[in-house]
């Protein structure tokens, strides 16, 4: 069973950085596009980025453009989502999904595996 857990949240100030990590386990690596969503208080959760299989593709939320850059590392089964010039905004719990299926991934329907979460808090 595929496996995906999450760390490297935490506090910063607005207009710092943070680079959240994503490992995943029990399956082939190489065979699961990645992504991350994240979750504001009182807010639905919203898709942030993905990075396809081959990392030939990557997506990004509008809102996030030109500040995150999600990577990863397949020599050690890990994606990670670079966050730069955060925002208040931007504080959230930020969840990391994966799937073999692109579409089913961006959309967040039907996830094979979600992690439990990483907690970012940009103080103003």
């Amino acid at each position: 069973q595929v496996q995906v857990v999450e760390s490297g949240g935490g506090l910063v100030q607005a207009g710092g950085s943070l680079r959240l990590s994503c490992a995943l386990s029990g399956r082939t690596f190489a065979t699961y596009a990645m992504g991350w969503f994240r979750q504001a208080p009182g807010k639905e959760r919203e898709f942030v980025a993905a990075i396809s299989r081959g990392a030939s593709s990557t997506s990004y939320a509008d809102s996030v453009k030109g500040r995150f850059t999600i990577s990863k590392d397949s020599a050690k089964d890990t994606v990670y989502l670079q966050m730069n010039s955060l925002k208040p905004e931007d504080t959230a719990v930020y969840y990391c999904a994966a799937d073999q299926n692109w579409f089913t991934l961006v959309t967040g329907t039907g996830v094979v595996a979600w992690g439990k979460g990483a907690l970012v808090t940009v103080s103003s």
